[in-house]
């Protein structure tokens, strides 16, 4: 699916997105990505989905974002409420959805000014067997 947004200047920003890819900025990626209004994380955590812990969380939580949307890949599924705690402490609100769902939600919040991360894993990891 190709997204079209209105361009903020200096913001990354979804341009893009399929079962194997998605492309920010215009920039096509084949790997799961952390993306934020100032930052692109494209070397982010290799594994499945179930495989997701405090180690691969912590880049996520550095960001210091208002908001986190998880991206699961084609399924929808939910973080496991053990890593949930260190979000909660830190007052960010974390939401569990397919990562086309992601991909859109979060240009509609970076429209909206807020502090938002996106944490995408694409279908070729998202269910390859651990």
């Amino acid at each position: 699916m190709k997204l079209h947004l209105h361009t903020l200047e200096n913001q990354h920003q979804i341009t893009g997105f399929d079962q194997h890819s998605i492309s920010v900025n215009e920039i096509r990626y084949e790997s799961n990505l952390i993306v934020s209004g100032a930052q692109l994380h494209t070397d982010w955590f290799d594994g499945a989905w179930s495989a997701l812990d405090a180690e691969a969380l912590a880049p996520i939580l550095a960001l210091q974002p208002e908001v986190v949307l998880l991206g699961s890949g084609e399924k929808h599924q939910f973080i496991h409420p053990k890593h949930l705690q260190a979000f909660l402490s830190a007052h960010i609100a974390v939401e569990c959805m397919t990562t086309a769902a992601a991909c859109r939600t979060y240009n509609i919040l970076m429209a909206e000014g807020r502090n938002v991360v996106a944490a995408l894993l694409i279908a070729r990891s998202a269910f390859h067997a651990v």
